[in-house]
């Protein structure tokens, strides 16, 4: 055999070989995912909003005002009650009330109540200086 027999006969067992993949499965096939939070692509002029941008707009639209009363048997009702008391209520007693932390029971009252609500919530401390809080003007 001379060399150009040898070279084709070589090259042909090497250009039929095929390349070692495994066979196709589905998640060959799927499309790639987005990345969490991405924009969606705009199509035919649509506004797309991502998950963040709407809990965005939810929360403001939420945030004006919150009804007074609240649904019935409910923590923050129950807190309210206390409030509205003419003596007030201490930490200790809404603490038991709701199972609350006091770091959670003065958020609630500055946030919801104050802010969100919008009531005027007067604190004191009596002398053994446990602190009461109770909404004015009631």
């Amino acid at each position: 055999m001379n060399t150009t027999e040898t070279n084709a006969t070589t090259t042909a067992a090497v250009a039929t070989q095929g390349a070692h993949v495994g066979p196709k499965t589905a998640a060959d096939t799927k499309a790639a995912s987005r990345k969490k939070g991405a924009t969606k692509a705009k199509k035919g002029g649509k506004v797309a909003v991502t998950k963040k941008a709407a809990a965005k707009v939810t929360a403001k639209a939420s945030s004006t005002k919150v009804s007074g009363n609240g649904r019935a048997n409910s923590k923050k009702t129950a807190v309210l009650d206390l409030l509205r008391r003419s003596d007030g209520a201490t930490l200790g007693e809404i603490a038991k009330a709701t199972g609350w932390q006091n770091h959670s029971i003065r958020g609630f009252i500055s946030g919801t109540v104050g802010k969100r609500m919008g009531l005027k919530v007067e604190s004191s401390k009596s002398a053994s200086g446990e602190r009461t809080y109770k909404i004015a003007g009631k």
